[in-house]
């Protein structure tokens, strides 16, 4: 019998080895992109149900330099719109609202664009996101212009770029 198992383990071990390669979790896919002062780190999406018409993206933006800047505009070729927004309580009530001025950056400060709070709004969704999908989000900034920049789409309704549900 313990002949047996040894080939097996060997076996399992392969094939989680192969595994690892062939279907890389998301996260792994999230870039670091850097554009003058501007670096944009762990943008992810989620997967979207069929027929959606809207989605959130998120990531985290760190302003390097000595002068604030403002994420002003979005667009992307799987929405009929892009806009920046913000989710807040009031009164016992979840809000979202579009920021028409745009998200401020602060010199030397990290912005955090995540559910709950600040996040990108695709609406007019012209195809259903699957998770794995890469989506190309143009986000345009006042100082350093329009940077492209791709969003890995974690399983619906993921809570986190990990995709953890703790």
């Amino acid at each position: 019998m313990i002949n047996i198992l040894k080939p097996i383990a060997t076996i399992i071990a392969a094939l989680t080895l192969v595994a690892s390669f062939a279907f890389p979790s998301f996260a792994e896919h999230a870039q670091m992109v850097m554009a003058g002062d501007i670096k944009i780190e762990n943008a992810w999406t989620r997967a979207t149900p069929n027929g959606a018409k809207a989605g959130g993206a998120f990531l985290m933006v760190t302003n390097t330099g000595g002068e604030a800047d403002r994420l002003i505009a979005a667009s992307s070729e799987v929405a009929a719109k892009v806009e920046i927004h913000e989710m807040s309580m009031k009164d016992g009530v979840m809000k979202m609202q579009q920021l028409e001025d745009g998200l401020a950056l602060p010199a030397g400060e990290t912005v955090e664009l995540k559910p709950g709070g600040f996040h990108i709004m695709m609406m007019g969704l012209n195809k259903t996101i699957a998770e794995g999908d890469m989506v190309r989000i143009s986000l345009e900034f006042v100082n350093v212009g329009t940077v492209d920049v791709m969003f890995a789409a974690a399983p619906l309704g993921a809570p986190s770029m990990d995709h953890s549900n703790n």
